[in-house]
């Protein structure tokens, strides 16, 4: 199967684990539809719906104030580049797989001057002992909530707690990475506020399990944002409008944020399925947010052959790609509206005839009850 008759038959579906696809004018109808458009436009994100959305995400995290940005990649330099000028300290520290190591083309290196610590070993959660290790002063500690390329992994509380206390009886700031900050509500059982209350800086993401369109926005000291806009202009991020990606975002907090414990118990139900199958594993075996990562041992190639003689067959679409690594066929999972629609035994039947197909591609029929 080429790349282009899997991308017609995944757009011809009609089923899916994740949100549902919306189209431009969906999109930009449920903004113009919304209460939220009754406002004036702001300039250069001052006044208008983006003003009281930025209170309003303050409030929510409980911080003293917020700003709306374009993407987290400016945001989260913009916090690390401040935590280290007002310390006189260069070192930053974080994760070997986060954001800003395998995906910024080291721009904290290259546009701030950062010099990063890496804590632990890319596969597992960085702990207490690994920070302990370090001997060189740090300026802050980013800790990703919950971690992406872990499959959504998150430390205990008292884990976390543990190094929130060693940080701050060193003076080291602490700013999250809460790009799915949203999904982790439903596993620490707190409100977004109580979860955050040790941070110093918090990031989210609005276009991601919210489904918005481009957007994230910085939390924490009053002064801290205001020199935050600062760096938002000076990084170009400061658009003349930003009230259609803010009122997405409000739309995608109002429609989506109420079904989180239902897409984590999703996800929780949909791996307990996948562990039971041959030639698949979920990582972590136990999904702490509706985010998971699947492990697939069969030649990439076949999965997506696999993947799409079943999207064409069924309209039912079960991932997009996949990457090759030395665990075999890995992919990130996660469950949205539509994985909500889809019963347990359909789940079933199409992840084992997907297996199948993909471990015997010259078969020319197979039978999805196993």
């Amino acid at each position: 199967m080429t790349r282009e008759e899997f991308v017609g038959y995944a757009q011809g579906c009609t089923h899916f684990f994740s949100h549902y696809p919306s189209s431009v004018r969906q999109r930009t109808q449920d903004i113009a539809d919304s209460p939220y458009a009754e406002f004036g436009p702001d300039h250069y994100g001052n006044g208008g719906f983006v003003a009281e959305f930025e209170k309003e995400i303050a409030q929510m995290l409980g911080k003293e104030s917020a700003v709306f940005m374009p993407s987290g990649t400016m945001a989260q330099q913009i916090a690390l580049r401040i935590w280290s000028d007002r310390s006189g300290i260069p070192n930053v520290a974080f994760h070997p797989m986060c954001h800003l190591e395998k995906h910024e083309h080291m721009a904290y290196s290259e546009l701030h001057h950062l010099h990063a610590v890496l804590l632990g070993e890319p596969d597992r959660l960085f702990t207490l002992a690994d920070l302990l290790a370090v001997e060189k002063p740090l300026s802050s500690l980013l800790i990703e909530f919950p971690q992406r390329d872990l499959g959504g992994e998150l430390p205990t509380w008292d884990e976390f707690q543990s190094i929130v206390q060693f940080a701050q009886s060193k003076n080291i700031k602490l700013h999250l990475d809460g790009a799915r900050l949203w999904e982790c509500g439903p596993y620490y059982q707190r409100s977004y506020a109580d979860i955050v209350a040790s941070f110093d800086s918090v990031y989210v993401s609005f276009y991601k399990v919210l489904n918005g369109l481009p957007g994230a926005a910085l939390a924490g000291p009053a002064d801290f944002i205001l020199e935050s806009r600062i760096w938002m202009r000076r990084h170009g991020g400061n658009l003349v409008h930003m009230f259609p990606n803010a009122i997405s975002a409000k739309i995608g907090i109002d429609r989506h944020l109420p079904l989180m414990p239902r897409y984590v118990a999703k996800g929780a139900e949909v791996a307990q399925i996948l562990n039971e199958l041959d030639g698949i594993t979920v990582v972590p075996a136990n999904p702490q947010t509706n985010m998971m990562h699947l492990l697939l041992d069969a030649p990439k190639n076949d999965i997506l052959d696999a993947v799409g003689e079943i999207a064409k067959r069924e309209k039912c679409l079960l991932f997009g790609n996949v990457s090759e690594t030395n665990l075999g066929q890995r992919l990130e999972f996660y469950i949205g509206d539509g994985g909500l629609d889809l019963p347990a035994d359909r789940i079933r039947d199409l992840f084992r005839e997907m297996l199948a197909r993909a471990a015997n591609p010259s078969a020319k029929e197979v039978n999805p009850k196993g």
